[in-house]
């Protein structure tokens, strides 16, 4: 049986009801909500710092 429900009927009871609006708060738009899911740069700048410790590094490394 597994973890499977055995009552099929469980939300029957808030199926059909209709989808909750804010009286208070107006609905965002899409390219506001979709903002909210973009991928963003954690490491913004990161490549160029390691860049430039790789170019330090070789600067001291041919100056031995």
């Amino acid at each position: 049986m597994g973890i499977y429900y055995t009552d099929k009927h469980r939300y029957d009871d808030i199926l059909n009801l209709p989808h909750p609006t804010s009286a208070t708060h107006p609905q965002m738009d899409r390219a506001a909500r979709a903002a909210q899911f973009a991928p963003f740069a954690a490491l913004t700048g990161h490549r160029e710092a390691l860049k430039k410790t790789e170019e330090l590094m070789e600067e001291r490394m041919s100056s031995t």
